[in-house]
């Protein structure tokens, strides 16, 4: 069975700017790995451990310039593996459960088939240049 911090160590190193929101891509940068992930390390957590998505509003200087989700897990157990993503300036503000679409996402549809593709493969020793290779996992331990 996988952990949360199994899979929180293999969605780390499965980030990359070909992960990363397009409209965030230009603010992408290895030092921040984190920036422009928030949306895809979600849905990906939502595949392995279920739960809720969350959204949230990222605000500077009380102007909102975008959208944060993150997950909660069954007992109320927030976890945000993008959080240290934004700048001091920029706030996150609200919490609203969303329900997640039927399907496949409509925007960044390649960027988290990339990064789902390259999670599974860290836990099945799959080469991550093959996105074919690494089908659905068996559901790992709930975290809470």
């Amino acid at each position: 069975m996988w952990t949360l911090a199994d899979v929180e160590r293999a969605v780390r190193a499965s980030w990359g700017a070909d992960t990363c929101d397009p409209a965030d891509r230009p603010d992408w940068d290895p030092g921040n790995p984190a920036r422009g992930q928030c949306g895809v390390t979600a849905l990906v957590l939502h595949d392995l451990f279920g739960g809720e998505l969350v959204l949230g509003e990222v605000r500077v200087a009380g102007e909102r310039t975008g959208v944060h989700y993150w997950n909660r897990f069954g007992t109320g157990l927030e976890v945000d593996l993008t959080r240290g993503q934004f700048r001091p300036d920029e706030d996150v503000v609200g919490a609203q459960v969303v329900q997640r679409p039927d399907g496949p996402p409509k925007r960044c549809r390649e960027e988290y088939d990339l990064l789902r593709t390259r999670v599974l493969a860290r836990f099945r020793g799959v080469p991550t240049t093959s996105p074919a290779a690494a089908p659905a996992p068996s559901k790992p331990a709930v975290p809470g």
